[in-house]
């Protein structure tokens, strides 16, 4: 009896150790679409329909590159924090290649230099160039802000008030739109402008650039998408009946914010909007009427370059150039009209989707 009981006993041990081993390879097994893949990472500064443009282009790279691509926007829009914690998590998982929109570059720079030592890192959008990264994949931001600059002096000739709107100037590209802008208002580098009370309107504080003053002294800052119209509604309200406004929106949602708030006070026709970036409410605007023009940057290049640089580490690249779009395709920088450039962006994203 109690060998029997040792027999069953042994066997049944060893059927049991034979489902174990059996389930191990289904349980631990990888996807066999990846196996092979180059592993890379492109992590943007929030979540908007601009950064949905450039995945599109990084799809259509991971694809013609054999990439196992994972591309994340953040829903809390620019927080360095929430940011480095999804590169911090690439790193540890040794992805072969990282792009990052940096959000603050002074305060990720230790870190980012920490991480690109081990990975490749590429500032994609955002420049952080005191890291190490490989290279800088976007456009000139200083001379897009100039190109807007130029649109404002286009819309008022005989000067006026301006008002900018942008998500931060804590990133690189936000600093440098903002300066190419007042720059090109003033007419000399680094204009520091001049302080004081609006000569239309006592009540109002602003810093003056050649004919142009600018409201508050200042671009306002709204932190993101969610706070982009009550921004510029706080500031539509202190200049509404005045004449000569232009607003800029330097920003892919600052625009359509801008815009929103007019048209809810009665003052879609008082006021011209400059934009930035390639929202589709910004051409819908434009094609309208609504808004005169908007400097576009190519988030598609953006996310196709990142990938591929990263995928054949190739990094001598130029910078992407921006374009003017406006409703007729008069503006500067070889500028198409908006029906022709909308055409030709959805075509692109459209190529870019997932197979």
């Amino acid at each position: 009896m109690g060998a029997t009981v040792s027999v069953f006993l042994r066997i049944s041990v060893v059927a049991a150790l034979a489902v174990v081993v059996a389930c191990v390879p289904a349980c631990g097994k990888k996807d066999p679409a990846a196996a092979g893949k180059i592993k890379i990472g492109v992590v943007t500064n929030c979540t908007a329909d601009f950064w949905s443009i450039c995945e599109a282009g990084a799809n259509k790279a991971a694809a013609e590159h054999n990439v196992d691509l994972q591309f994340r926007q953040p829903e809390k829009a620019f927080d360095a924090k929430v940011q480095m914690e999804i590169v911090e998590a690439w790193a540890k998982q040794g992805l072969d290649g990282i792009a990052v929109s940096v959000i603050d570059p002074d305060g990720q720079t230790e870190d980012l230099t920490r991480i690109g030592k081990k990975v490749p890192l590429i500032a994609m959008d955002n420049d952080a160039d005191k890291t190490g990264r490989k290279c800088y994949i976007g456009i000139d931001n200083y001379e897009g802000g100039k190109a807007a600059g130029r649109l404002v002096k286009k819309v008022l000739p005989d000067g006026g008030t301006v008002a900018i709107f942008i998500g931060s100037t804590k990133s690189a590209n936000g600093k440098a739109r903002v300066q190419g802008v007042l720059d090109e208002l003033a007419g000399e580098k680094d204009a520091k402008g001049a302080s004081g009370k609006h000569p239309q309107k006592a009540d109002l504080d602003v810093k003056t650039y050649g004919k142009y003053h600018l409201v508050d002294g200042a671009a306002k800052e709204d932190g993101g998408p969610d706070n982009a119209q009550k921004t510029a509604g706080a500031v539509l309200a202190r200049v509404k009946g005045m004449p000569n406004l232009c607003m800029v929106g330097l920003y892919a949602y600052n625009p359509p914010a801008i815009l929103n708030d007019a048209k809810a006070k009665s003052m879609a026709k008082e006021i011209k909007i400059i934009g930035f970036d390639e929202d589709w409410e910004t051409l819908k605007g434009i094609a309208a009427g609504e808004i005169e023009a908007t400097v576009v940057q190519d988030p598609f290049a953006y996310g196709y370059e990142s990938v591929k640089a990263l995928a054949t580490k190739n990094y001598d690249l130029k910078p992407i150039a921006y374009r003017v779009v406006t409703k007729d395709g008069d503006g500067t920088a070889a500028g198409p009209k908006v029906a022709d450039f909308e055409a030709d962006l959805r075509a692109k994203i459209e190529a870019g989707k997932k197979k």
